[in-house]
């Protein structure tokens, strides 16, 4: 059963790159690597074009890929036209297992939740970012206090250990029970076991596919029953909002409401902790990047009269944390390397998208729109030598650097781990803050190193979904500084 299937165009609409097996489309290669499938399409056919990707019957899609970073502001702007949030709840409800909040069932709901977002920035941010501070300082004296001499952990699981706990006791409360780590380590054995299918889930695949997924999902959702959760102590403002509002609605039974609750960690460490290996493993392989780092957050202790040590508590106030410059742009750095988010947009309608120079794109109601940053990333007029890991890249004369070009002009976007304009992570801020904050503790505190020698690379499985992660773990050891 091979043939071309055809796909008639329309005037104004970009050319098509279509499969030429039943259902596979272009999806094959597009999956084993999307950055260099774009980057072959964008030379032969230009800044626009369409791609047909297709798994089985599961997942099919004509998607309309804007190559050109200056193009991408007459996407973001048109948020009428071009929607965003439907199809995330569609997406996250099918993977998570709660019902789409766009059925009408729960008038307002999405707009509720949508406005708890504000307990993420501003004062706020303050307030949970310094409970976030402690509480990585309780993990990390839990795990490392008595490494006087060196102890020889693998990173990545290392990284997960940490901000999991950190993040979860910060978002949801403590576990009063007297083996309370062990109850957050088995949650979050759980959740790795489910993150491993959530590329399969976010391509539609039937959860029944994918062995002992649904199992593990009906578990974890079962930890954020109503009776299960009130007795942890000392949850975030946000949560307890969330709680609140879930509450209003009748038809939202106990099981989806928990089924809520688990999608809002998964969003809140699901990316955070690759991101947090990524910056940590760019740093221990180069040394100039960790001595720089180290010398700022050195200074900035003595600068304010704090002590570093594990038994020392740190705090640091926004402006302190912004000040650091390096670390900024060590991180930033990071992100750029491996991130790989693809920003959808729906269109609503028929209807034509503007562009820059007279263009135009001609769209039908349903067609997909996106944007795929990675390739502005890795863009060499925009970032020199963009494959090697400069720490001190977003620094111009001591300061943060934000003016980047491409052909001689400034770009108004250039580094976009987040995503963009109405799909923007709402907790951009806080898990900044969050990553930044482990380096910090990690480095004030610690002498590291790595033990092995070998690379580590971007495993492509994640293409499209945010930060990727690493294909193998690697080793390293730590002690506590003298």
């Amino acid at each position: 059963f091979f043939f071309f299937s055809v796909f008639n165009r329309k005037t104004g609409e970009p050319p098509l790159i279509n499969g030429w097996i039943p259902y596979l489309g272009k999806a094959l290669i597009f999956r084993k690597d999307a950055f260099k499938f774009l980057l072959d399409q964008q030379k032969k056919l230009g800044d626009i074009f369409t791609v047909h990707i297709a798994v089985e019957k599961y997942f099919s899609r004509y998607i309309t890929f804007i190559m050109d970073p200056f193009q991408y502001v007459y996407v973001i702007r048109n948020s009428k036209q071009l929607e965003f949030h439907e199809f995330a709840d569609k997406m996250a409800s099918k993977t998570f297992d709660y019902p789409a909040l766009s059925k009408g069932k729960f008038p307002d709901l999405k707009e509720n939740l949508h406005r708890i977002y504000q307990y993420l920035q501003g004062k706020p941010l303050d307030i949970i970012s310094d409970h976030m501070m402690k509480n990585l300082q309780d993990v990390f004296e839990w795990k490392c206090s008595q490494a006087t001499d060196w102890e020889t952990e693998k990173m990545y699981k290392f990284c997960c250990s940490v901000m999991f706990e950190a993040s979860f006791v910060t978002l949801y409360g403590r576990v009063p029970a007297a083996d309370g780590h062990k109850v957050i380590s088995e949650i979050r054995d759980k959740f790795i076991k489910f993150d491993a299918s959530f590329p399969y889930l976010a391509a539609n695949i039937p959860i029944e596919l994918l062995g002992a997924t649904k199992k593990v999902r009906k578990e974890l959702i079962h930890h954020f029953l109503l009776q299960n959760m009130t007795k942890w102590l000392g949850g975030s403002k946000v949560v307890q909002a969330r709680q609140d509002i879930f509450e209003k609605y009748e038809l939202l039974g106990d099981y989806d409401k928990a089924a809520h609750h688990f999608a809002f960690l998964w969003a809140s460490v699901g990316n955070t902790i690759p991101a947090t290996f990524w910056a940590m493993y760019y740093l221990l392989r180069h040394p100039e990047a960790l001595a720089a780092v180290r010398d700022e957050i050195d200074h900035l202790l003595q600068s304010t009269g704090q002590k570093r040590g594990p038994t020392y508590n740190i705090h640091l106030t926004r402006e302190q944390l912004d000040n650091l410059v390096y670390l900024e742009s060590a991180l930033n750095e990071s992100l750029r390397m491996c991130s790989s988010s693809m920003n959808i947009r729906i269109s609503q309608e028929d209807f034509v998208l503007k562009l820059e120079g007279n263009q135009e794109v001609s769209l039908r109601k349903g067609d997909w729109i996106a944007l795929y940053p990675q390739i502005l990333h890795m863009d060499p007029e925009v970032y020199e030598d963009p494959k090697e890991y400069k720490f001190d890249r977003y620094i111009e004369n001591g300061k943060k650097k934000t003016t980047f070009y491409k052909a001689g002009r400034k770009l108004k976007y250039f580094l976009m781990p987040f995503g963009s304009g109405i799909s923007m992570c709402p907790g951009r801020f806080l898990a900044m803050n969050e990553m930044k904050m482990f380096l910090f503790i990690l480095v004030a505190h610690f002498d590291v190193e790595l033990v092995e020698n070998k690379a580590v690379r971007l495993d492509n499985s994640r293409m499209g979904l945010g930060i990727l992660l690493p294909d193998v773990d690697i080793a390293f050891r730590y002690k506590l500084r003298s």
